[in-house]
């Protein structure tokens, strides 16, 4: 009997990295060696937004979300004995994403590499960064114009290299409904290929289109987001064709990679994770016509910490099963023709049309950037009420809460803790590269970098250049600084009080009373300190505060710990909220309370959010913290009446 044929199977990543380039090269040969056929890296904050990892605003974040890559020593040893000519690479960065790929073929051609044949992605999507990540430097032009150098530079050099991943991930996780993250998304993807259009000769840009990818989230709703699927293929071909005269089908194809959501994973019950991740995987492996040629799912764990290696392989596992024990891919599309799915894709498309064209009516994604991010801050905003109400169910959270202990947390906690040390040793090394390195040679390729980012020119040959002259993260990242200057994205928290008010009337009647007690409005500012920009905690809790009626103080992201101080002086905050996620809070809330103390305001009230371990906690309550908050603190009123309950102690002690 003939055996019936198989397609191959996607891409089977995990999306890893941590500590050191050392021990992040052993996990990605461990992954290899157990079948994973491709690689993923997440790179720390520092990294990502263009620090070394001795400037001080990375004190707490080296090696605590990702690896960090400083020169081309770093990256070099990430690499180590994995032939890049091989390999099929991702790399979630955006800012930074000239000079990383520019380290990445630097350490290819130290291999004896033809970079020709070099195969992967950096994620360069800008735009989403403004909107939901906050991993930006400069501000949306320069950042553009750098997206179409990556692009154009490797439409020569790298030709099978994806250049951009167009990312809806992150609007997902920011609180995007499909039809918002299709819109958002393909608006983003529309922006850079008018950018990249002048670039080419016009008979190559079809070639160029067809190198664009995405990276797309898929919710639990898996129905939904398959349908989601579908109509990013059918709307990214009709714009291919139709706006940019691409003929060939297969240039106009909607390529896309994708991690399962993982704002969906719960603290409470978090092996119920398990579940969520395998259901969420199949929206975008079941169907055909709209399957992921990469998938990375999260591990079970993620909720709480940094996974392990086991269970990262635990995930692994779960794609090999779908891919090689079932018979998925031995048919062709399960739902062509599906009445249903149908009228759900036509449904989403029509959406996604009418958002698109409200976009197009502002300028174009770059345009209508303060729009967007108001729009998810709003959008998730409404998410979170139903959670909070009931009206959207999530197991073990808001119902079927009673549970057993679980026996796969273990005595580690069920979660990989990276070493404090690791900072020291990463400063260490960095030093010595410094010190080892040809000084009149780095003057020279910095000086090169300046010229061609003043002249307009593309950067990548000469970034490729300063790599190789022993250039660091931050002295590139600092000449983009210099040339281009900083930015500072939109939070999408209005200062005026919306009409949501619904179920607020005896919060709102607290806080009145307690701000009367006070003799003025309730004072409540939320900063973020460090590099962390996974915002979406901090916009709730200030959008809920707002409401309710206190006077907020939300500045966005990337705030240091002398600059929250400050503010609370300037706006003589009653209560103050810090929100980290990326694992540093112990160092950087230590350095808010001490500077609090010294400048005689550590009467205020400290509450702090994020994931944030139980010994952690104690350690934050030692420093003075008054409340402390993880994922599994969901409903948003109850903290705000302990806001107002910490108010009335200050006003009380005061007196």
């Amino acid at each position: 009997m003939t055996a019936p044929h198989r397609e191959a199977p996607w891409l089977i990543r995990t999306y890893a990295g941590h500590s050191t380039a050392k021990a992040s090269n052993a996990l990605y040969r461990g992954n290899l060696a157990k079948g994973q056929t491709g690689l993923s890296v997440a790179f720390d904050l520092p990294t990502q937004t263009g620090y070394d990892s001795d400037h001080v605003l990375a004190r707490g974040e080296v090696g605590k979300v990702g690896v960090p890559i400083c020169h081309l020593g770093d990256m070099a040893t990430l690499f180590d004995q994995i032939p890049l000519e091989q390999m099929n690479t991702s790399m979630t960065i955006n800012a930074t994403a000239p000079w990383l790929l520019a380290l990445y073929i630097a350490v290819a051609e130290q291999q004896g590499a033809d970079i020709t044949q070099l195969q992967g992605t950096v994620q360069n999507d800008l735009i989403k960064e403004y909107l939901s990540r906050g991993t930006y430097i400069c501000p949306p032009k320069p950042s553009l114009a750098m997206i179409a150098d990556v692009a154009e530079y490797c439409y020569v050099h790298v030709p099978k290299w994806n250049p951009m991943n167009v990312c809806s991930y992150h609007l997902q996780e920011a609180g995007a409904t499909p039809e918002q993250e299709l819109a958002f998304a393909l608006a983003t993807a529309i922006s850079v290929l008018d950018e990249l259009r002048p670039r080419v000769p016009a008979g190559d840009f079809s070639v160029l289109v067809g190198r664009i990818s995405f990276f797309v989230n898929a919710g639990i709703r898996f129905v939904t987001e398959m349908c989601k699927m579908r109509a990013f293929v059918d709307l990214w071909d009709e714009i291919c064709e139709a706006r940019y005269g691409v003929i060939d089908p297969k240039y106009r194809r909607f390529r896309y990679g994708v991690q399962v959501n993982s704002l969906g994973l719960t603290e409470q019950q978090p092996e119920n994770n398990v579940y969520r991740i395998l259901i969420e995987m199949l929206a975008v492996t079941l169907s055909k016509k709209a399957r992921a040629r990469a998938v990375q799912l999260p591990a079970w764990n993620e909720a709480l910490g940094l996974p392990r290696p086991w269970d990262q392989q635990w995930s692994m596992r779960m794609q090999q099963i779908m891919a090689f024990e079932t018979d998925l891919l031995e048919y062709g599309d399960l739902f062509d023709g599906n009445p249903v799915v149908d009228a759900k894709v036509a449904e989403l498309k029509a959406g996604a049309r009418a958002e698109l064209a409200n976009l197009d009516a502002m300028g174009g994604a770059i345009a209508a950037i303060d729009y967007m991010k108001a729009r998810l801050v709003e959008s998730n905003a409404d998410r979170v009420n139903r959670i909070e109400r009931g009206e959207t169910v999530v197991v073990g959270v808001n119902r079927y809460t009673a549970t057993e202990p679980s026996p796969l947390m273990g005595e580690d906690g069920g979660i990989m803790v990276v070493d404090p040390a690791v900072e020291a040793d990463q400063i260490g090394r960095l030093q010595a590269w410094r010190a080892g390195r040809d000084g009149a040679a780095v003057l020279a390729a910095l000086a090169d970098l300046r010229a061609a980012a003043r002249a307009g020119r593309n950067v990548m040959p000469a970034s490729i250049a300063a790599a190789k002259a022993g250039v660091t993260t931050g002295e590139w990242a600092g000449v983009m600084r210099a040339v281009h200057g900083e930015y500072r994205g939109p939070t999408g928290v209005s200062k005026s009080m919306s009409n949501k008010t619904e179920g607020l009337d005896d919060l709102r009647a607290a806080v009145d009373a307690v701000s009367d007690r006070l003799g003025q409005r309730l004072k409540f500012l939320v900063g973020k300190p460090g590099l962390d920009g996974h915002s979406n905690g901090a916009e709730q809790i200030a959008f809920r505060a707002r409401d309710c009626g206190m006077d907020i103080t939300y500045e966005g992201i990337r705030l240091t710990p002398e600059e929250i101080v400050a503010a609370a002086r300037a706006q003589g905050a009653h209560v103050i909220g810090l929100s980290i996620l990326s694992g540093s809070h112990v160092p950087l809330i230590e350095d808010v309370m001490a500077r609090l103390r010294a400048a005689g305001l550590d009467h205020i009230p400290v509450m702090v959010g994020g994931i944030i371990p139980d010994e952690d906690a104690v350690k934050l309550k030692a420093f003075g913290v008054a409340r402390v908050y993880t994922p599994k603190d969901f409903e948003l009123n109850r903290i705000m009446m302990d806001i107002v309950a910490l108010a009335d102690t200050m006003q009380t002690a005061a007196q």
